[in-house]
């Protein structure tokens, strides 16, 4: 799912802003440090149509459900996004594991055709860690949501420039 705000022209770097786990949570702030970017990706647990429409008019949105996103999300994302942008191959799912731990779910196409950037969320914990066996970069943006064990909310932007990774932040929105 893409929403259709903008066609995008290959070869212009895109700026991408990252968030999983809002279980239903909304904070204006997304707007705010979203507006920049040319996408927004959610890896799963959105937990409500409001969010994921309250995204969507900031920018376009790519977003896959989570465990427990209800049938209502389910219907308007899906369980794995994968896709180009520039000249990266993505794949984004929620429960994803991570280097070295990856879920049951994602093997074992992970290994027969890795993509370049393996986004995840579910663990609530930030990790930016690059696989030098699959040679990929893997990004869990941790959790912005307040639901949940994590201690700080967080969001993940990064710059795609052909086939680099520019730019990465993370940003602590507070601690709960």
């Amino acid at each position: 799912m893409l929403s259709s705000h903008t066609n995008f022209i290959k070869g212009m770097a895109k700026r991408v802003g990252i968030l999983s786990d809002t279980h239903g949570y909304w904070d204006e702030r997304y707007a705010t440090h979203f507006a920049e970017c040319d996408e927004i990706w959610h890896c799963g647990d959105i937990g409500s149509e409001e969010v994921l429409a309250k995204l969507e008019a900031i920018k376009p949105v790519r977003a896959v459900y989570g465990n427990i996103d209800g049938q209502e999300i389910r219907l308007r994302t899906v369980k794995h996004q994968k896709f180009q942008i520039e000249d990266v191959s993505v794949w984004i799912t929620h429960i994803g594991g991570y280097p070295g731990r990856y879920a049951k779910e994602v093997l074992p196409e992970i290994f027969h055709r890795p993509p370049q950037l393996f986004i995840s969320g579910h663990s609530h914990i930030l990790k930016v860690v690059y696989d030098k066996t699959l040679n990929l970069l893997h990004i869990n943006p941790g959790a912005a949501g307040v639901y949940g064990f994590h201690k700080v909310r967080t969001l993940v932007r990064f710059t795609i420039d052909g086939k680099e990774f520019k730019d990465l932040e993370v940003i602590e929105l507070e601690e709960k």
